[in-house]
């Protein structure tokens, strides 16, 4: 597809788009591909430049920003919109700052010996340009930690932030459109007919960060166009406790882990597995380090909201039908307590006794709900992971190192982390990303530059060398090439 010419983002659409959001979007982006065929390798010092006005845009407005998610989520403490995003976009910056050199450089292949004298390289080349659908549980960090991979790898970015943080979405279109110009790096507006159109353009490589469910038609849409597609969905990531554990430590952890961000976090803990004989004690002590964190008054400054009513209302809908079928519920208060959802922060809420039959076994719960389920074999633990969709993370905790890579060889997840949760993400030189319905793809750091480059092999021929040999008229010669090759396979 010539993605320079043809005006049109899908023939289902409507064609009578001037003068709308949408067509706006669209003559924006065939500007943007304009440029960048006609510009397509921008310099290490072009690259730089970019990566220091992306970070000028976060440094020059981190408390707006910081307002900006609070007032998206009704409250997002303070703390975690720092930690867990402005200090993780700076750190993603500075590493490709400091490492972009030497990956923008050509890489040695070796040749097979009966090709010699020649040279192998693998060049590395900028895709065009990349679109970015970003989620709302951590605008920041997950909309920017992609174009800063993307931008290293020499793209041009456009980016469409949720519907969901329409204050944050207007601050990074402001401060963004200051420091870039459209044809290098755009925000579009949350408008309906974007979030529908948007996969439909043609674009060199498509992320989209968000549900297992949307992930799909957002990778049907892209299908059309044979636009490369990085997913990065969610899924029930479990916890493992091994019986080796310290269940003091797993539950501290765990907590954490599962009620960061209330829960929202898409490789948050999504249930935890732990062997039968320690599922109340151990359900008491993840309670009691809830509490010790966060307390048990809905106005704590570090506890924070869920991101809306609608969400809020389908947390309720999942501890509701989970206590109907039976469970035990262990709380500080009940979801309709007007106290809590007045400041709609959600108990945090273990549940026990759950059945797969019930809807929180059976759907990603994104808040700050934590199922904790009995074994009586590690193999039970193991199928019971293997017996369901590959999650996005698994976490185990132990100290018998054979049981734990029994369970790191015998399962598949997006990522691990051992003896905590949530850390693989943050680790810059490893990659992230999913795997079965979990997503597909990965960036971070290198990652994140090989994703969003093409790494374009090429052989250099020496004019000593024999190739020649190979062509007709066929005879002796042939013949005796085979027999090299063969000797030589």
């Amino acid at each position: 597809m010539d993605r320079t010419l043809d005006p049109t983002l899908d023939p289902a659409l409507d064609q009578s788009l001037t003068g709308t959001p949408l067509r706006a979007l669209q003559d924006a982006f065939h500007a943007m591909v304009a440029r960048s065929r006609a510009e397509p390798a921008p310099d290490l010092a072009e690259r730089l430049d970019r990566l220091a006005r992306l970070r000028a845009v976060v440094a020059d407005n981190e408390e707006r920003f910081r307002q900006a998610i609070s007032a998206d989520f009704g409250h997002r403490s303070a703390v975690e919109t720092t930690i867990a995003e402005t200090m993780l976009v700076f750190s993603e910056i500075r590493h490709a700052t400091k490492h972009l050199k030497s990956w923008m450089t050509s890489q040695r292949v070796a040749t097979a010996l009966q090709f010699l004298p020649a040279r192998n390289r693998l060049m590395p080349q900028p895709l065009g340009v990349v679109g970015i659908i970003a989620p709302w549980n951590y605008p920041l960090q997950l909309t920017l930690a992609p174009a800063i991979g993307a931008i290293a790898a020499g793209n041009r970015v456009i980016i469409k932030p949720s519907e969901l943080v329409p204050h944050f979405s207007a601050l990074l279109k402001e401060t963004v459109g200051r420091r870039f110009d459209a044809t290098e790096v755009l925000v579009t507006g949350i408008e309906d007919e974007i979030a529908k159109g948007f996969a439909h353009l043609p674009f060199d490589h498509l992320v989209f960060t968000g549900s297992t469910r949307v992930g799909r038609l957002v990778a049907e849409a892209a299908g059309r166009n044979l636009t490369p597609i990085t997913l990065e969905l969610g899924g029930k990531s479990p916890a493992i406790i091994d019986a080796s554990a310290d269940l003091n430590e797993a539950a501290e952890r765990i907590a954490y882990g599962k009620l960061l961000n209330a829960g929202q976090t898409c490789i948050a803990p999504d249930y935890v597995l732990v062997p039968e004989n320690s599922v109340q004690s151990f359900a008491e002590k993840v309670r009691a380090q809830m509490r010790r964190m966060f307390g048990t008054d809905p106005a704590n400054k570090d506890y924070t909201s869920v991101i809306s009513d609608r969400h809020y209302a389908r947390l309720e809908g999942l501890v509701a039908d989970a206590a109907q079928r039976g469970a035990k519920l262990l709380q500080p208060a009940r979801p309709d307590d007007p106290n809590w959802k007045a400041h709609r922060k959600f108990p945090p809420t273990l549940i026990l006794s759950a059945t797969e039959a019930m809807a929180v076994m059976q759907e990603e719960i994104f808040g700050p709900v934590l199922p904790v389920l009995g074994y009586r074999d590690p193999d039970d633990a193991i199928a019971f992971v293997n017996a369901r969709d590959r999650p996005l993370a698994l976490y185990w905790f132990g100290k018998d190192s054979n049981a734990r890579d029994e369970v790191l060889s015998r399962t598949i997840s997006g990522g691990v982390t051992i003896n905590d949760c949530l850390f693989h993400f943050t680790q810059i030189n490893q990659p992230m990303g999913g795997v079965g319905a979990s997503g597909t793809g990965a960036y971070h750091g290198e990652w994140g530059f090989r994703t969003f480059s093409k790494l374009k092999p090429v052989f250099y021929r020496s004019k000593f060398n024999r190739l020649a040999d190979l062509d007709p008229p066929y005879g002796g010669k042939i013949a005796r090439l085979e027999k090299l090759m063969r000797f030589m396979s």
